[in-house]
């Protein structure tokens, strides 16, 4: 491992054999040593989880030339403790998350392995960012995804940024000609709207199945959700400190001390 470059460690929550890390990883050529530490199998939804109370089991894969890469029998989180822990011994330049299949704008960002483990490594001081495409497809394209993501990275290698820099980074499924380019926004304020459907297995057990659909309505233009319906890539600075600054306000004006 070549040590005078910028470490770049990445990661997803797809699996490590999904396309989209793997044009993450041809991305990312040439802008440092690349190491890859993922999951073995899909772990969509996992947010920050993390394993405890079994072992986790992680080995080295030669499937990509040239390249460190370790499959990793837990989240995405996992992938990235074990990373800094057991093989690099320090702390990489920058973690790089994704290419996901599908988008995590907006409330997504909450469940999100991608994110999440892009945050863990955020939370460590490592300048981390997550990329996602609008394109849940095995066979999807992701030349757009990619020169996005090298732009991205690039500049984050260039500037000093602060530590604890996160970015969620998402980009639209569209043609090279009807992408406009990349803008930073805020998260819209959206929801999931769920329901269960009430099912019967074979063996006349019921189980329940998730449905639900995505409902935005902030008509706001600031948004990632309006960027991406207009044919931009967003770019959402994150933060992992949940504190409602404002409430707290109000509540220490209202409430008074107890």
């Amino acid at each position: 491992m070549d040590t005078n470059k910028p470490i770049i460690l990445v990661t997803n929550d797809d699996g490590i054999t999904a396309p989209g890390i793997r044009n993450l990883i041809e991305a990312m050529e040439g802008l440092g040593t690349i190491v890859v530490v993922a999951p073995d199998s899909p772990q969509s939804g996992m947010g920050h989880a993390i394993t405890i109370g079994k072992p986790l089991r992680m080995n080295k894969v030669d499937i990509f030339e040239g390249i460190d890469a370790y499959q990793c029998s837990g989240t995405p989180v996992d992938c990235v403790k074990l990373a800094t822990n057991q093989i690099l011994h320090r702390k990489p330049d920058i973690c790089v998350s994704g290419i996901n299949h599908g988008l995590n704008s907006s409330i997504n960002v909450i469940y999100s392995g991608t994110m999440s483990a892009a945050m863990e490594a955020a939370i460590e001081g490592v300048p981390s960012v997550g990329f996602s495409l609008a394109d849940f497809s095995f066979e999807a394209d992701f030349s757009i995804a990619k020169k996005v993501a090298r732009t991205i990275v690039s500049k984050m290698l260039q500037k000093e940024l602060a530590p604890h820099t996160l970015l969620n980074v998402n980009v639209p499924k569209v043609t090279e000609s009807d992408f406009k380019g990349i803008k930073f926004c805020r998260q819209a304020n959206a929801k999931w709207g769920e329901s269960f459907e009430h099912r019967k297995d074979p063996h006349g057990k019921d189980y329940y199945w998730m449905v639900g659909n995505f409902i935005c309505k902030d008509e706001g233009t600031d948004t990632d959700i309006f960027a991406l319906h207009g044919g931009y890539a967003s770019v959402v600075p994150v933060q992992f400190d949940l504190t409602d600054y404002t409430m707290k306000e109000k509540l220490t004006a209202d409430w008074g001390s107890f």
